[in-house]
């Protein structure tokens, strides 16, 4: 049998978590566990925004049982009444014995308040058990709710030399079945899928979450200077998910409102020529879009990445040579002179998929 100690309980708090990750809105992924007299006696999770958090529905499951417990939760509980009341007068009124945290909440309204009202009860607080697996659980909560913006995932999948596309424009299909089945689980993490017009006006996506078992589709999000999106577009028309598109001040104000009687929300972000992608962040985060994920092409790629906008790369490498003097690749950027001043990665993982490759890390930028 596994040895049982703290990390045992909060590795399962923690994978009960994982579960809900895209699913929770704005809102962190939290999982707690109770437990009385070495038993487990009751589990809860976190699952939508609004609703009962993790140790409410954790609580709810142990009763009686829950007085003289050791509660295991991912995030501090919160002290603050929201959309719910708060968790740490919970944990209180039900005198469970001690509360295991595996990190603060960097949330302003909490921010160790919520274990300084539980020590403050005379309830034992220990704080910091895996810590570091729970803050990347909710990388994207964490980024969001102490900036306003989005977290950014620029996801591409290319050829081992490079290419999104043959030189005439192909792309279907580079990476496998078993890597594209993956994106679509990404999509349904994130709450928002951005492209650019390019992609739309030459593979015209639907940009939804397709798996087995039905996902939750992104909020899909164009970036269109200068308005030339088709009404004939799937992102138009089929109303499978919300479309969010990013202009400028300078496009026509009739296509724009032709655009909004269709249901289709237009941002104007900037004077021009180009969308502002700094200034369209901010106002995504407004509306409340805390992640995005970026499947565009290599300008897009290329103008986040010369911008400094992104928290995450995930690269597909699928075993193929096609070349192309004109085959567009991964990132399209101006560049830098200098190898020293290339963009490096940190935090890397690799991942074998079939005969496909997953390379992710984080960017480093330079001040």
């Amino acid at each position: 049998m596994e040895f049982v100690n703290d990390e045992y309980y909060m590795s399962m708090a923690l994978d009960m978590a994982e579960k809900a990750l895209g699913q929770t809105g704005t809102n962190p992924v939290v999982g707690a566990v109770v437990v009385k007299n070495g038993a487990i006696v009751g589990i809860g999770i976190h699952l939508k925004q609004g609703t009962p958090h993790a140790e409410v529905h954790a609580l709810n499951m142990a009763g009686e049982l829950a007085e003289g417990s050791t509660v295991y939760v991912t995030l501090e509980p919160c002290s603050h009444y929201g959309l719910t009341p708060p968790c740490s007068e919970r944990l209180i009124t039900e005198k469970v014995a001690r509360v295991v945290v595996a990190c603060e909440d960097p949330n302003p309204k909490v921010a160790g308040r919520g274990i300084a009202m539980l020590k403050d009860q005379g309830i034992d607080v220990q704080v910091g058990v895996l810590r570091d697996r729970a803050i990347n659980l909710n990388k994207k909560f964490i980024k969001f709710i102490t900036t306003g913006m989005p977290y950014i995932t620029i996801k591409s999948a290319s050829t081992l030399d490079g290419k999104i596309a043959s030189r005439a424009g192909d792309s279907k299909w580079i990476s496998n079945e078993q890597s594209r089945a993956m994106v679509h689980v990404m999509r349904h993490q994130h709450q928002g899928i951005l492209v650019g017009i390019g992609t739309v006006l030459s593979d015209d996506p639907e940009l939804t979450t397709r798996l087995p078992v039905p996902g939750l589709s992104p909020v899909r999000i164009i970036v269109d200077s200068s308005l030339r999106i088709p009404d004939h577009s799937k992102v138009i028309r089929d109303n499978q998910a919300k479309t969010i598109i990013l202009t400028t001040a300078g496009s026509d104000r009739g296509r724009v409102k032709e655009l909004e009687a269709k249901g289709i929300q237009v941002l104007s972000c900037g004077e021009g020529p180009k969308v502002d992608l700094s200034l369209a962040l901010s106002l995504l985060g407004k509306e409340g879009i805390s992640s995005i994920l970026v499947e565009g092409g290599g300008r897009i790629n290329g103008s986040f990445i010369q911008q400094q906008l992104v928290d995450e790369v995930a690269l597909f490498f699928a075993p193929k040579l096609i070349g192309g003097l004109e085959s567009t690749g991964n990132f399209v950027f101006e560049g830098y002179d200098e190898m020293k001043d290339a963009v490096t990665l940190e935090n890397m993982s690799v991942e074998v998929i079939d005969d496909n490759v997953l390379i992710k890390g984080t960017p480093v930028w330079k001040e």
